[in-house]
Formats: structure tokens, sequence, C-alpha cells
């Protein structure tokens, strides 16, 4: 019977002392910061809601599914699972920065719900127009559509680049108007 209590005493120590290696993972020497770690979050949780949907497309275009966020970012499997772990054992750290991956993928979905909305708005506004066009005589038709050059659309074309949203810092939140 004592046998058996210093045995399981002894196996709770053990177990104690091997799940806090002396204060945790060390730190390491190309640790990834937690600005960075916010970015590869971020970009590895949009990649994989994007692979559910277009998989088959990415693929077409030559996107590695498996290595991408690693290779936007310059640093390999080994160094990222490193810094997790390292912020992973320091909770704080870690829930700062899910916190930020958190409020930045929000603040992105709400970027492209009004955008979603002001394409529709735009697109109802073109089929009016459209249809107002019609109704015009030919002759007024025909010097609507001289006026309009191909070279004007393309250049509005170049300048409505899309720009992914950077992450969310603690300072640049707002609550939503």
């Amino acid at each position: 019977m004592m046998l058996k209590q210093i045995s399981l005493f002894l196996g709770i120590i053990l177990v104690v002392t091997s799940c806090n290696v002396f204060g945790g993972p060390k730190k390491p020497k190309d640790l990834i910061s937690k600005a960075e770690m916010v970015a590869i979050l971020m970009d590895a949780r949009l990649i994989s809601s994007a692979n559910s949907k277009y998989k088959d497309t990415m693929q077409k275009y030559g996107v590695k599914l498996d290595t991408y966020v690693f290779e936007k970012h310059g640093i390999d499997s080994l160094q990222f699972a490193l810094s997790n772990e390292y912020y992973a054992y320091r909770a704080k750290d870690y829930e700062d920065i899910y916190n930020k991956v958190t409020d930045s993928l929000e603040t992105l979905k709400t970027v492209f719900n009004e955008l979603k909305l002001k394409e529709e708005k735009a697109k109802i506004k073109r089929e009016k127009d459209s249809l107002d066009y019609l109704k015009l005589p030919d002759s007024i038709r025909s010097i609507k559509m001289d006026s309009l050059s191909k070279n004007s659309l393309k250049n509005r074309l170049k300048k409505e680049e899309r720009v992914m949203v950077k992450p969310v810092s603690d300072k640049d939140l707002q609550p939503p108007k």
C-alpha cells in the first residue's frame, strides 16, 4: 500500500516537472515577432478558408497550399513551430496574438462586406443607366458612345487595384460607427 502511494507521488512529481521544463521552452534564436505571428496566422486562416471552396482554382494558378504561408513570410515550418511553442507557453502573449488575429479578421470581413455592398449598388446603378441609355434616341446614343475611349476605361481599371488589409493593432481598433 505504501509502495503504491510513493509510486503515485513520484509519478505526479515526474509529470509536473516534465511538463514545466524549468520555465518552458527557451526563446528560439530566430523567434518570429508577435506582429509577424499575427500576419502568419491570419494568412493561414484565410488560406484554410479558401482551401475548402477554391482549392482547384488556387492549384490551377500554382498556389501550393501546404507551403504558401511559409514562403510568403520567408520562414520554414520548424521556425514557425518553435515560435508557436514559445508563445503558446506564454499564455498572455498567445492571447494577445489571437485577439489581434480575431480583430483583424473581423475588420477584414467588415471591409469586404462593405465592398460587396458598394459593388451591388454600382451594379444596380449600371443596370438602371443602361436602361435609361436604351430609351435615348439613336443619334444621342452614338455621341455618348464615342465620348468614352478605351484608354480612359483602362486607366480607371488600373487605379482600382485591390490591396490586402493589414492586421490591425490595438490602437487602430475603433468601435464601429
